[in-house]
Order: C-alpha cells, then structure tokens, then sequence
C-alpha cells in the first residue's frame, strides 16, 4: 500500500509493508516523472492519493502501473481532519496505513 501526500509540483510518498510505514521519498508532479516513477511499482499495489486539485491526473498517470488508486477526501478521514501534528510524511502515511487496515469505502473514496 502506498500513500501520497499531494502538492503542486510534488508528492510526498510513503509505503506500508508488513504493519510498518516507511518514507519513500519524493516524486515530481510532472507526467514524465509520475510514469517514470508508476514502472517502478508492482501491477498489485494499491495508491492511495489526497484529493486535490491535480489528484485525478495523478491518478490517470499512475492507474496502468498499479492494479488500483484511490482517491481520499481529507476532510472526510477524520484521522487526517482531526490530527493536532500534520506534515506531509503524516498525511501519506495516514491515508496508506487507513487503506491498509481496510477502513470503510465511505471513509476513503471521496
């Protein structure tokens, strides 16, 4: 499962694996970087994405890469609305770990 924390110009990734969250860095909001950086990811992985402005482009680079992204209202996953802490590194790490556990549909899709 992968989290992405978006912006304009970029976003912040985070992986869970095995129960553990780990940082992975970040990815250019640019078509050839996002498709360069979707090759590198297996056809069974799951993207979870903030919704913002550029989240559905995002999601038409990545979605032939992966076997599916998933497109998250932060104001409507309440782990992320209510945080007292927010970093981008959260915020990814949220929406992955959120996804990873199998939080209901109405908490993620937006």
């Amino acid at each position: 499962m992968i989290g992405i924390d978006l912006h304009r110009t970029f976003g912040d990734v985070v992986i869970w694996e095995d129960g553990i969250l780990r940082h992975a860095g970040r990815v250019d909001m640019t078509r050839t970087a996002l498709e360069g950086w979707g090759k590198s990811l297996r056809s069974t992985d799951e993207v979870v994405i903030e919704a913002t402005g550029n989240s559905m482009a995002v999601s038409r680079v990545l979605n032939p890469f992966v076997a599916r992204v998933i497109i998250a209202n932060p104001l409507q996953v309440k782990a992320i609305a209510q945080a007292n802490v927010k970093t981008d590194k959260i915020d990814a790490g949220t929406l992955g770990s959120l996804h990873a556990a199998r939080v209901s549909a109405p908490d993620l899709d937006a």
